[in-house]
């Protein structure tokens, strides 16, 4: 296993469940950029294999939701991530990219909200505004992956 390989293996062992779904969007994000590319170079093949990865991310966070201690923000979750499927298999080797630019950023939306659920980002925020830390307050949304 190459270095690489290997920090990516420790990175997803030793991450907390909130830094797991912070890593699975980066994940999603990465397969949905590479689609993109691919379709702009014309190459179906690829398009087709990173939209591919990028369902796969999607049923995998969908998959990993708790509807019962989530709640409502589980359950809108869900929704969401059916939504984000049904835009990339309309898209799929249309020769536009604007499902996948469409669902990218309803990604980065996604992953910039649990990221402000992060301890260190709270901490970041609070060095850098020299104020006192605001709490986040969300436990559905911390509970929405519970298992």
């Amino acid at each position: 296993m190459g270095g690489y390989k290997a920090y990516q293996g420790n990175q997803v062992n030793t991450a907390s469940p909130l830094g797991l779904i912070i890593l699975s969007y980066d994940a999603l994000y990465k397969a949905l950029a590479r689609a993109e590319h691919a379709i702009e170079g014309g190459d179906l093949a690829a398009e087709a294999d990173h939209t591919g990865r990028a369902l796969e991310a999607l049923i995998e966070l969908s998959g990993s939701l708790n509807i019962e201690l989530g709640g409502d923000v589980a359950y809108d979750l869900a929704s969401l991530y059916a939504y984000m499927m049904r835009r990339l298999n309309e898209g799929m080797c249309s020769c536009s990219t604007d499902a996948v630019v469409e669902v990218m950023r309803l990604v980065l939306t996604l992953r910039e909200g649990w990221e402000a659920l992060s301890p260190d980002r709270q901490q970041q925020v609070q060095l850098h505004q020299n104020t006192p830390a605001r709490t986040v307050q969300a436990p559905q949304m911390a509970m929405a992956y519970a298992r």
